[in-house]
């Protein structure tokens, strides 16, 4: 069984970005910057109705404007839309405006619906619009239970009873969705802002009905991704067709109004609460009944999705009696996708809120109850070392006795993600010269987590060489297959596979230049004795040199203006493991965006549909609110290093707990609980009775 060395000199240390240069100076090229030669400007046309039947589409006038040269039907007629903004057509021209007065010209023929619902309390009522024929938009929940709930409430010395609420959160990566197609009688080239190269090839390749040797997909560099990205879409699709037909490159990229209409969401949660205790705080009896949507995505007949509302519950903690109902509610919106630890913020949110209630009704250290009911010994472990470092017991205290205008208060919750792991299915190569320079070549993507310096610094660590001597080349098809960079997989996969092209590239290059160790000082010397040819090494994912399961634990400090409602959040520690630290640099980028990502999700992120017209009111950065810099507080990250287990990944439970802890330190510092996401200044002020509450 393969094993990672004990002595290190890059592994587990902090090494800069292989890929920083390019980046700070302009010079990476990233997938919106492509401009293949004679490339056209692409544009999709949307329903600017909620829930229609297209009959028929007339491009003639459009197709006569100067600078148009294609267009191309999202599908065939006659055909129902459900949402505003979903794709009707798409036109290529010479340039944006010529794309505009395009879409502006093409003739609809449509029957709209006059009634619609963008609201899942909505939704639910029996009278509601379906937006599906025929499938009820909020179906019968599903049901698990253990245990006898009803009899163990009623032997509970303690019983508390909450209603959290979380909003659709929209995926606003700072690159949107799209791509750049070219169509040519040899094939289809796509330059793709994606996080999956070969499931954006497939989709392609199916769409279009060509041999999958015929696509191939190119991302060198991307502008984020944080589950949304892995398919070619209708977009690319599009791009493609519209390729073809205008004889020309097509650069389809979406706008921000595009990106906040269709192509996915963080679905909501309704999560109605009752948790009991006994009187040591042993937890005995939870009880969720929860609804959320997922947009058109949510129960839909078999156009559309399915699922994508339900949340891992009861959330950490290990309780005897438990009945759980959960509910996918469909609206006329655009369908969910996944988003950065599907189902888990949500959860951790709705959970780690009523540990708190829980705690305070007992008497009890929110810390001391979480320590009493979570099985993991890696959280109590966590736990010790966050409190520790936050200062827990010394800036505790009673909900609400924070004295003066703008209180203090504390709060802390924990994190799981079960799934990650590894795709076993992962290969990689190296071309290894004469001169000495050597070439890793994987067909993984880098969507700006750090992925090329990871497998920089497993090779030199293996070779014995530097980072900057080890050029890594990534997102091409045409490499061997790597993983989809998604789920808190991509490092687990990578890292073993780096490991064997080394290992095997060091054992050849053994043989052919008679050298007992080829590694260090004796590098250049082997590769001198391969002649003029270069040797190039495969591998694969090996098993034992990396596992999943990553768990976490954060503690968050604010202040909250009570004349205001304003939130301010000054410090969070994050306490986290990953397994082997392979970077230490990247690893740490990695938490920080999470905790900035759970601050935007606790405090500001919340779309916002209008009910009479079906269209999202606000799909910018100016009307959705994301944390800018002077809204980040001191983060401080304590790393487990748990090598012992191999590399695990960490994208994930770093945005989990987030939006709990600092939830529970609103409620410990005002001594009300603001029960739901964002916690907004209005939502703070209505809490303390100071305004009617917010109603949705």
């Amino acid at each position: 069984m393969p094993e990672w060395p004990v002595q290190n000199k890059y592994i587990g240390q902090p090494t800069t970005r292989v890929d920083a240069a390019p980046k700070l100076t302009g010079r990476a090229r990233y997938s919106s910057d492509i401009q293949a030669n004679g490339w056209l400007y692409g544009m999709i046309l949307r329903s600017k109705w909620p829930a229609a039947k297209i009959l028929s589409v007339n491009f003639d006038k459009a197709l006569g404007l100067a600078g148009v040269k294609a267009v191309a039907l999202a599908r065939e007629t006659p055909f129902t839309v459900r949402y505003y903004g979903e794709e009707i057509a798409g036109v290529a021209a010479t340039s944006k405006q010529a794309c505009l007065d395009a879409l502006r010209s093409i003739e609809i023929t449509a029957e709209p619906r006059e009634r619609f619902v963008v609201h899942e309390d909505d939704a639910r009522k029996e009278d509601s619009p379906q937006v599906w024929e025929g499938v009820t938009n909020a179906p019968a929940p599903r049901e698990r239970k253990t245990g006898d709930v009803d009899a163990a409430f009623a032997q509970c010395a303690a019983v508390i009873e909450g209603f959290y609420t979380t909003p659709v959160q929209i995926h606003h990566p700072m690159e949107t969705h799209g791509s750049t197609v070219s169509w040519t009688e040899e094939g289809v080239m796509a330059w793709a802002s994606t996080q999956g190269i070969s499931s954006v090839r497939d989709g392609l390749a199916g769409s279009l009905k060509l041999d999958q040797s015929k696509v191939r997909v190119l991302t060198d560099y991307m502008g984020g991704g944080f589950g949304a990205k892995f398919g070619a879409g209708v977009e690319g699709v599009l791009a493609a067709r519209l390729s073809r037909e205008g004889k020309a490159p097509v650069r389809l990229m979406l706008t921000r109004f595009d990106q906040a209409l269709a192509v996915g969401n963080r679905p909501s949660s309704f999560q109605k609460i009752k948790l009991g205790a006994s009187a040591d705080g042993t937890l005995q009896a939870f009880e969720m009944d929860n609804y959320g949507t997922a947009g058109i995505g949510a129960g839909a007949a078999s156009e559309g999705g399915g699922g994508g509302a339900d949340l891992p519950a009861p959330y950490l903690y290990k309780v005897p009696n438990t009945r759980v109902k959960q509910t996918a509610v469909v609206v006329n919106a655009g369908s969910a996708r996944a988003f950065r630890a599907p189902g888990n913020p949500p959860a951790s949110f709705g959970m780690e809120s009523a540990m708190d209630d829980l705690a305070v009704k007992l008497g009890m250290d929110p810390v001391e109850l979480r320590l009493k009911n979570d099985p993991s010994p890696v959280r109590q472990r966590e736990y010790a070392l966050g409190t520790e470092r936050f200062g827990w017991k010394q800036k505790y205290r009673k909900p609400g006795s924070s004295p003066g205008v703008v209180k203090t208060g504390v709060g802390c919750a924990g994190a799981a993600w079960p799934a990650g792991g590894a795709s076993h299915q992962t290969q990689g190569e190296a071309q290894i010269n004469p001169d000495g320079s050597i070439e890793f070549r994987l067909g993984v993507q880098d969507i700006g987590t750090g992925t090329k310096t990871v497998i920089a610094v497993v090779a030199a660590e293996l070779l014995s060489l530097k980072p900057e001597q080890i050029t890594v080349k990534v997102g091409d098809t045409q490499f061997p297959p790597g993983p989809g960079s998604g789920g808190s997989t991509t490092c687990a996969s990578i890292s073993p596979t780096v490991y064997d092209v080394c290992t095997k590239a060091r054992q050849q290059m053994q043989s052919q230049s008679g050298l007992a160790d080829v590694r260090g000082k004796n590098w250049f010397a082997a590769c001198k004795k391969l002649g003029v040819n270069p040797l190039v090494v495969h591998g694969q994912w090996q098993p034992g040199l990396s596992s999943d399961h990553a768990c976490g634990v954060q503690f968050a400090e604010v202040t909250v203006d009570t004349e205001t409602g304003l939130v301010t959040v000054t410090k969070v520690v994050a306490v986290h493991d990953c397994g082997l630290i392979i970077d230490k640099l990247t690893l740490e980028s990695q938490i920080n965006g999470g905790v900035i990502m759970g601050m935007g999700y606790a405090l500001y992120e919340e779309r916002v549909m209008d009910d009479l017209s079906g269209v999202v009111l606000n799909p910018n950065f100016e009307t959705y609110k994301l944390p800018g810099i002077a809204d980040v507080p001191e983060i401080d990250v304590v790393l487990i290093n748990m090598p012992e287990r191999g590399v695990i990944g960490i994208g994930e439970p770093a945005t989990v707990p987030t939006a709990a802890a600092i939830a529970n330190a609103v409620a410990n510092a005002l001594g009300v609980r603001v029960s739901s996401l964002p916690i907004t200044p209005a939502k703070v002020l209505a809490a303390l009775g100071k305004v009617p509450a917010v109603t949705a």
